[in-house]
């Protein structure tokens, strides 16, 4: 039987025409829609926290901050400069590291030195804001003790000490 039915010649005109009207569809505003979700935003600004004790060497310094936000970051920019009290202190040539941690050590720096820092957050949709700008003090380099002019006697020492810091120092720790 179905050798039979596949002999006959079928007609596959339609006797009446469809009646579709033509529609154009705007999917734009469901595209920005489907865009906006798999889009990440870029982050919001960290924040720089405030120099740590301890954070500190003659030439090296610990910086640390934070993202207070549950924003997507895949490293943050981290920038530095001496601070000087030059009126010429914004030809300071800036420093810039990319780090993936929230916290970094810089070394390399001169001792009791004023350093301003700032850091940006980065992801794929872009960078942040700048955090406000933090200034961290390098620790003084030691005294060069005076051997030449030493003094003592039975109940009593002098000892005479020279600092190379520019910058002045605030106090010394004698230790016996």
């Amino acid at each position: 039987r179905l050798e039979e039915f596949l002999k006959k010649e079928v007609d596959l005109e339609l006797s009446t025409l469809p009646d579709f009207a033509e529609r154009v569809i705007d999917f734009s505003e469901v595209e920005q829609l489907m865009n906006s979700i798999n889009a990440i935003p870029a982050p919001c600004a960290p924040v720089i926290s405030p120099q740590a004790p301890n954070a500190a060497t003659g030439t090296s310094l610990r910086v640390c901050w934070g993202l207070f936000s549950d924003d997507t970051v895949e490293c943050y920019q981290l920038c530095y400069k001496p601070v000087s009290n030059d009126s010429h202190s914004n030809e300071q040539a800036e420093h810039m590291l990319k780090v993936k941690e929230t916290y970094c050590t810089i070394t390399e720096l001169l001792p009791n030195t004023q350093y301003e820092f700032w850091v940006s957050a980065l992801n794929a949709s872009g960078i942040s804001p700048p955090s406000e700008r933090a200034v961290y003090v390098t620790a003084p380099s030691p005294p060069t003790i005076k051997t030449k002019m030493i003094r003592s006697c039975e109940n009593a020492a002098m000892v005479c000490w020279e600092s190379s810091d520019i910058n002045p120092v605030d106090s010394y720790t004698v230790e016996l």
